[in-house]
């Protein structure tokens, strides 16, 4: 019972060590140019984070960060997943290959699931030998990879200007760096585009065992949580100080399993909701789980629960790292309270209706009209059917789709232009038949087999586009009602980054005639 009232007292007594407080650790020379949003570290912040923070969100001697290493790497080690490039990282001996194999990941998995990635990874990474055999690939070996197809193997991960930017960043290293990549985080970060702070941290810890502390997503969770952080995790004050604990507490020995085993903790324990506290390997060193005992014993005692202020820096004003007084503590959350909820822009809106346009008397059989996008801005450079961008009341999407088919086709027949509902857009289809073939295709467009369009460079809104016009073909068993509710019951909420490529294609409001805009039953 006594428990919860020493942890508050704590941060007092740490605030009369003073001297304690003016040793900060510093960030390391490989940090000296963190690029947004990791905040700058400079010694001029680092006067004001001094002066800001209290020691109650810092650790606060070696044998306590001995501790949470230890903890952790133990706990790495018994639990890690089973991931192909971790595999390769360990068994590479090849410092190069092993360095680019940590770099398709870590691009790979910025803003994606590692689910999703395992597959796009073994497909990018594989050389195939007569055999069949597969290894890792160099960065000389990918560039016989041509933007067509890095497109194509890049089709239906998102987020497409991350394989572009490896591309051209493995040009660099090949063409500019005599075929090695850079050992340390400074250059890295220097020297190849695309990668940030971040990134280079994590290949250079991973790969050439470099000594830095590397802060993503998954990490700030933690930290937020093992801390009791509560301002906001993107400011540029408690950026810089979430780069400083990671560095404080990165393992020198391990420098590279220290780091993704912080990120794993974040991944499968430390949650956003529904942690598994009782399965963390650092709970006794966890402020937030601290917190929470003690909001427990406030509430069971009908006694009013007291803010972070006091309990962190009583004497000092109010810390920068704790929550705002206006913030009340929710029961409810837990240590889900931290980190603090960033609040987000809404994502742009844009309006857009799709056309599939199919030849069926093509000579070799059926085929589908797709055009390339430009090679800058959303989706650059992939393929997609006719589109275009409309007003949001929809009032001439009919007429704009037919200039941008007959643009590519020639002239097509209006009224055999179908509505076949929408997804998260407006989806139309036109077949052309009984007409002769166009032969002739103006640059950036190609007529597909439907074999052909399955493993064609086009986005997983372009494979939704084409469920539902196959569901809309005669002698086909799903209807259009059906067609449109399987696709968007599967759907999982996006996230908001996945929200910017939705609104691409948001639904328009139909005003076209029921008798043009709507198909037989």
């Amino acid at each position: 019972m006594k428990k919860p009232r020493a942890a508050m007292r704590s941060c007092c007594r740490k605030q009369a060590s003073s001297k304690e407080g003016r040793k900060k650790h510093a960030p390391s020379s490989s940090q000296a140019k963190p690029s947004a949003p990791d905040g700058l570290a400079g010694r001029p912040e680092e006067v004001v984070l001094q002066a800001s923070v209290s020691l109650y969100h810092l650790f606060r001697d070696t044998a306590e960060v001995t501790v949470f290493r230890e903890s952790l790497l133990s706990w790495y080690n018994r639990e890690k997943r089973d991931l192909p490039w971790r595999r390769q990282a360990e068994g590479e001996v090849d410092l190069d290959r092993r360095a680019y194999a940590v770099w398709v990941s870590e691009v790979m998995l910025q803003q994606t699931q590692v689910a999703t990635v395992i597959d796009y990874y073994t497909r990018w990474m594989q050389v195939t030998s007569g055999k069949g055999s597969v290894r890792s690939q160099t960065p000389d070996e990918s560039l016989s990879f041509g933007m067509e197809e890095v497109n194509q193997l890049w089709a239906g991960l998102g987020y497409y200007s991350r394989g572009r930017r490896l591309q051209e960043g493995a040009r660099k290293v090949v063409e500019e760096l005599g075929g090695h990549m850079p050992r340390t985080a400074e250059t890295l970060q220097r020297l190849l585009p695309g990668v940030g702070r971040y990134t280079a941290g994590a290949i250079a810890s991973i790969a050439f065992g470099q000594v830095t502390g590397i802060v993503d997503g998954n990490v700030v969770r933690v930290l937020c949580r093992v801390r009791a952080i509560g301002a906001d995790p993107s400011s540029t004050l408690v950026s810089q100080q979430l780069w400083s604990l990671a560095q404080k507490l990165v393992d020198p020995a391990q420098p590279g399993d220290f780091n993704q085993a912080a990120m794993e903790l974040g991944a499968t324990v430390c949650t956003p909701q529904h942690p598994l506290c009782s399965q963390c390997p650092v709970q006794s060193l966890c402020r937030a789980r601290q917190r929470v005992e003690r909001e427990q014993l406030l509430a069971s005692q009908s006694l009013p629960a007291s803010p972070d202020m006091e309990e962190c820096a009583p004497n000092t004003g109010q810390c920068q790292l704790c929550a705002p007084p206006t913030e009340p503590w929710d029961l409810t959350l837990g240590v889900a309270n931290f980190p603090k909820k960033v609040s987000r822009r809404p994502p742009r809106e844009e309006c857009s209706a799709t056309c599939v346009l199919e030849q069926l008397g093509a000579h070799g059989g059926a085929r589908i009209l797709l055009v390339q996008r430009p090679n800058s801005g959303l989706l650059a450079g992939l393929w997609e059917f006719p589109s275009v961008a409309v007003e949001p009341s929809g009032q001439c999407q009919r007429k704009a789709l037919l200039q941008e088919l007959q643009s590519w086709a020639g002239p097509v027949p209006a009224t055999r232009l179908r509505h076949l509902g929408q997804l998260t857009y407006q989806v139309f289809g036109l077949a052309l038949e009984g007409q002769t073939p166009v032969t002739i295709t103006p640059p950036g467009a190609r007529w597909l087999t439907r074999e052909e369009f399955r493993t064609a460079a086009v986005s997983t809104a372009m494979k939704k586009v084409f469920q539902v016009y196959e569901g809309q073909q005669p002698g086909n068993c799903k209807g259009s009602k059906r067609s449109q509710v399987s696709i968007s019951s599967s759907r999982k909420k996006p996230s908001p980054s996945q929200q910017l490529l939705d609104n691409f294609f948001r639904p328009l409001i139909c005003t076209d005639p029921p008798s043009l805009n709507s198909v037989a039953q």
